[in-house]
């Protein structure tokens, strides 16, 4: 009996060190924390970046919500001409994570 709590607390361990919150097209990913920035993209190299709008979903323990598209990082401030685009990755041992997209532009 004692063996199997022990393979259970394994398994248990195992699934919660992959975790559910993954962050998806991150760059690297740490097993216990990862805070990075991804590529980002250009979109048009002519339009100003005067106004920097950002928009963020998070997952805690398999339970994702918000809203991190580019529309609404540039909706937040009325960017209509989008210069460029920059992905930052957050995540701590799978539970909880968080993804943010930053838009510059005019």
């Amino acid at each position: 009996m004692r063996g199997l709590v022990v393979i259970g607390l394994l398994a248990a361990m195992v699934v919660t060190m992959t975790g559910c919150i993954s962050p998806v097209g991150a760059p690297i990913m740490g097993a216990i924390y990862t805070d990075v920035k991804g590529p980002g993209e250009v979109i048009d190299p002519g339009a100003g970046f005067s106004k920097v709008g950002q928009a963020e979903a998070q997952a805690i323990v398999c339970v994702a919500t918000g809203d991190a598209s580019i529309d609404t990082a540039a909706n937040s401030v009325g960017i209509t001409k989008i210069h460029h685009v920059d992905v930052s990755y957050m995540s701590i041992l799978g539970v909880y994570g968080k993804m943010t997209t930053t838009v510059y532009g005019e």
